[in-house]
């Protein structure tokens, strides 16, 4: 069977141990979640009683997990306790805000780290290599959260050339009508040229922090996988056979050293996927990192099982791409 199957029939028990093991974490938080929320003093012991049983709290462990998972089997993740809405619409409806930041912030990781990585492979030891090394260096260093206030103090309140970080769009501007629930793609869509500079502005301050924590990873293994393709045998015979230097890179060495670079793209994506968290609260975006976040402090149950779910289902997905990408680069890679 091939890699891509396997992967394929390996995530349904691995979505389910994330089942079990969000549940039981959820489950171990210290607090009460119906103290919690009967935090009024004129509340007796007989209401809050009543929260829990509302809640469901009430019921033996078990029985509150096979609650859980016939819920799930219907698509219901429950119900948020701080906003009252259905944890499946509050996800929907924060989902996007999330991927169009992580998407916009993986694309300019990629578009800056490959050629990075390129440059110091060419010229390994050079001034270049040491230059390229301290820069991705310096951009994992730092928590993310830390970079993003130095990016704000430093483009915002300094320089002033980026917009307050205030969320997803300045509050005087009316959002596009709702169709993919990226901003930027939903105000072209309805030809809205100021509402996708004004979006797009508000993001790249918040893609930038991500981006440069990414950027170390992805310019290594790019640095590396060329340099151990180009002291290759076919390299040199392609050097004997008198091949243009700039074939030689694009045409055979890049393409060969594609394969690992693919992989750590895969798995830097997915890491992106929940690094976000701390950077949607630094820049007050309403992504489903902030939501979970909130989740824990209101010891809110439903969301933090839903984004702990969503968060392994996109992690296999992108999984599940990466194989089949890297299958049609190097066909042997799918068996």
């Amino acid at each position: 069977m091939s890699r891509v199957g396997l992967r394929l029939l390996s995530a349904v028990p691995t979505l389910f141990g994330v089942v079990v093991v969000t549940f039981l974490l959820t489950r171990v938080l210290p607090g009460d979640p119906a103290v919690f929320f009967a935090s009024n003093p004129a509340m007796s012991a007989a209401d809050i009683a009543a929260v829990r049983e509302s809640l469901g709290l009430d019921q033996p462990l078990y029985q509150q997990f096979l609650i859980y998972l016939g819920n799930l089997a219907q698509g219901d993740l429950g119900r948020s306790i701080a906003t009252g809405q259905p944890v499946a619409a509050e996800f929907a409806r924060r989902l996007p805000a999330s991927a169009e930041l992580t998407c916009l912030a993986f694309l300019l990781a990629v578009s800056v780290a490959v050629p990075l990585g390129l440059a110091a492979a060419l010229r390994p030891g050079s001034l270049v290599d040491h230059a390229v090394r301290l820069v991705v260096t310096l951009g994992v260093s730092m928590p993310t959260f830390v970079t993003g206030l130095l990016l704000i103090y430093v483009f915002y309140v300094l320089a002033g050339v980026v917009p307050e970080p205030i969320g997803r769009l300045d509050p005087f501007l009316f959002e596009p009508a709702r169709v993919t629930g990226f901003l930027t793609i939903d105000a072209l869509l309805a030809g809205d040229g100021q509402v996708f500079r004004a979006a797009l502005h508000q993001m790249l301050l918040p893609a930038a922090t991500m981006a440069l924590f990414a950027l170390a990873p992805l310019a290594r293994m790019t640095r590396a996988a060329m340099i151990a393709t180009l002291g290759s045998e076919f390299i040199r015979t392609a050097r004997a056979a008198g091949l243009s230097r700039g074939r030689i890179v694009v045409v055979y060495a890049l393409r060969n050293a594609l394969l690992p670079v693919v992989t750590t793209m895969g798995m830097v994506f997915s890491y992106m996927l929940g690094a976000n968290v701390l950077v949607e609260r630094v820049f007050s975006w309403p992504g489903i990192g902030a939501f979970a976040i909130d989740s824990i402090v209101n010891l809110d149950y439903a969301p933090l099982q839903g984004f702990m779910l969503i968060m392994a289902a996109l992690f296999i997905a992108v999984n599940l791409v990466v194989d089949i990408v890297s299958a049609i680069i190097d066909p042997r890679a799918g068996h």
